[in-house]
């Protein structure tokens, strides 16, 4: 067991995801610009009160956060198979 050896990359380990996928509850700017700053793509659906403010305020709102629907779609998976890992605790 002391000779077996799990092949890695060279370098030091990545610490930056390839994506970030959220639920409306992490809709803010805050996290927005922090996954921005680290060139993070970030999944997370926009909430209505958000959408209705920026829409309130006409051009001076922005564009709209880009959002992959296809992406999210996947997180569906994720969440029902931990859901069943922690029902079987």
């Amino acid at each position: 067991m002391a000779r077996l050896r799990v092949p890695r990359r060279r370098g030091r380990p990545r610490t930056r995801p390839d994506v970030v996928m959220a639920d409306k509850a992490y809709s803010s700017r805050e996290i927005r610009d922090h996954l921005r700053r680290r060139g993070i793509p970030a999944v997370i659906p926009e909430r209505a009160d958000q959408q209705a403010n920026r829409v309130r305020r006409g051009r001076a709102g922005g564009r709209p956060p880009a959002f992959d629907r296809e992406a999210y779609k996947q997180r569906n998976t994720v969440e029902r198979c931990i859901n069943r890992l922690k029902q079987w605790r």
